[in-house]
């Protein structure tokens, strides 16, 4: 037996649990991130049995932490922010004051320093990423003026955290518990936040004037060699590396640093590659980042301080989501729209967690207020898809009541309108090129793909496309199968692709179902469940390639027959 085993007990135990209780959370309808967090609490030191080793579920925490920031850099999106400035701007900033002088105040109630009261309101002020891109999603809210106010509204509470991750280390420093022992002045306090902003300053011109010409070209020439683990391992190698360097360098976070990294990665024709292709490392860390932060919830708080769970909870889903209705109503917008953005952001996740860590750390949040943002965090996420529920059935009402439509939406391309259709899943290198000759053949074709370029691509060349994933049954109904004559899953995803049979096949069983693959497995599974036909792709490129050599001179006499037809 060996003894030297922490490192494999942590993710071993912590991916199994977190994949046990992740699926339970699904299973009731919850986000996955509920299970996540679970996970940490059972192998954490606040409940019997197994213990992880705490240092080393920091450490891997910090990956967590900094791949996430990676992701979110990576899908950063100027445009999208840019399209609703004039309300996500103000929006945003006036929710997060209103909810860090709410947590202020609770605060200041348990008789918490000034400096505990703003990081414990603060990390409490900003929406999980996940729960609210998962909510719109399923009731394709994305495209709608709803949804671009949602995300652009999340960006700026993005940015106000990056700029916090900044600015925490120097309110460390001159309000924190070892700042007693220094005198501080207003010129020194200045000095220090100004050598902070010079530092911020040159990793920001490094980054800009080298890294938007060094990283694209060192992905164009890595991604010219054909080798798909080596670009895998380009993209990590800059995310952590530029993550690293920037902390050593310029004493910048390396959460910060991985951002940059991301944004920077973004401007690259290859960006989409990369982000795919590191999604399932980011993934799997990105669990392990929550799976660390339940390991430091005690769930003893609940029975302890029942009603401080209580007062952040509220802040959580009353008074912030309160501050976004009346901010939207204030800018004019309908009360469906304010509605819409109060319960997106009644929640709290990732940013709440690196916040409230980094200021236990800091030791300008007492441990407490980590495990009632925790709470707060568990009960919100538990509670939100509530929330959007008794949001729906009111909208449904008044939908009922007043038919026509209320809100403006942004232009949806050509008409989704579409008799006896052939339905394209997926729009990528196989789907796009399926779905231009089709259509080039006349037949009316209507594309899902997930994927907003995808889409706006599709849109360009006048094929009619919806955005979504095909395994939901809103986006399902939306491309109006029962009308359809065929559908072709063009994705590379089986299980989505099997989900998403079934249900068509359930909704038309008349339509006839062609799938891709890439196994003979692949090909079972989508037979049973319910495709006609499947085509394995590197099957029919031998097939193509073998008839081109039979029909080259010294092969043309062998005939066609030794070609298998499929």
């Amino acid at each position: 037996m060996h003894h030297d085993t922490a490192l494999i007990n942590m993710i071993a135990v912590g991916l199994g649990l977190a994949f046990v209780f992740g699926a339970l959370a699904n299973k009731l309808r919850l986000s996955p991130l509920v299970g996540y967090l679970v996970a940490g609490i059972v192998v954490g030191p606040f409940t019997p049995g197994f213990v992880a080793d705490q240092a080393l579920a920091n450490q891997l925490a910090e990956i967590g932490v900094m791949l996430l920031m990676f992701g979110v850099g990576l899908h950063f999106s100027l445009k999208d922010l840019m399209a609703v400035k004039a309300i996500a701007i103000p929006g945003a900033i006036g929710q997060i004051t209103v909810a860090t002088l709410l947590g202020w105040g609770v605060a200041s109630l348990m008789g918490w320093p000034a400096i505990h009261g703003i990081v414990f309101g603060f990390s409490l002020a900003t929406a999980s990423t996940v729960v609210l891109l998962r909510a719109m999603e399923e009731r394709r809210l994305l495209e709608t003026l709803r949804g671009k106010i949602a995300v652009g509204w999340l960006i700026v509470e993005d940015l106000a955290c990056v700029l916090a991750l900044v600015m925490m280390p120097v309110l460390a420093g001159v309000f924190g518990e070892d700042a007693s022992q220094q005198n501080h002045s207003v010129g020194s306090v200045l000095a220090q936040i100004g050598w902070t902003f010079v530092q911020l300053g040159l990793f920001v011109a490094v980054m800009l004037v080298v890294g938007r010409r060094v990283i694209p070209w060192v992905l164009e020439r890595i991604a010219g060699t054909g080798s798909r683990e080596l670009f895998t391992l380009s993209v990590l190698a800059i995310a952590l590396g530029v993550a690293f360097g920037s902390a050593m360098l310029f004493g910048v976070s390396f959460a910060l640093g991985a951002f940059f990294a991301g944004m920077l990665l973004n401007e690259s024709e290859l960006s989409h590659k990369a982000a795919h292709d590191s999604l399932p490392l980011r993934d799997a860390f990105a669990v392990l980042f929550f799976v660390s932060v339940g390991m430091l919830f005690d769930p003893n708080i609940l029975i302890e301080h029942p009603w401080q769970v209580l007062a952040t909870v509220a802040i959580i889903m009353v008074g912030k989501s309160a501050a976004a209705f009346f901010i939207v109503r204030a800018f004019g917008h309908p009360t469906s729209t304010a509605l819409t953005i109060s319960a997106s952001l009644a929640q709290i996740g990732e940013f709440a967690f690196i916040i409230a860590g980094l200021g236990v750390a800091l030791k300008i949040l007492p441990p407490s207020g980590q495990s009632l943002v925790l709470a707060g965090a568990l009960v919100s996420i538990m509670l939100n898809p509530l929330v959007f529920g008794l949001l729906d059935r009111w909208q449904a009402r008044q939908l009922a009541g007043q038919p026509a439509a209320a809100e403006p939406v942004e232009a949806i391309g050509p008409s989704r309108d579409l008799q006896g259709h052939a339905i394209v899943i997926g729009y990528g290198r196989v789907g796009s090129e399926l779905a231009q000759v089709l259509s080039d053949r006349g037949v009316p074709v209507l594309v899902i793909d997930d994927n907003k370029d995808h889409v706006e691509s599709a849109h360009a060349k006048g094929i009619a496309a919806i955005r979504g994933s095909a395994a939901a049954d809103k986006v399902l109904a939306e491309a109006h199968p029962e009308r359809a004559k065929i559908a072709v899953l063009a994705i590379p995803q089986p299980l989505e692709a099997g989900e998403a049979l079934a249900k068509l096949r359930a909704i038309n069983p008349n339509l006839t179902l062609l799938a891709r693959a890439h196994s003979d497995a692949e090909v079972k599974h989508l037979l049973e469940h319910g495709a006609d036909g499947t085509v394995m792709a590197e099957r029919e490129l031998a097939y193509s390639l073998a008839e081109m050599i039979l029909s080259t001179p010294p092969y043309r006499g062998l005939g066609k027959d030794s070609i298998p037809v499929v």
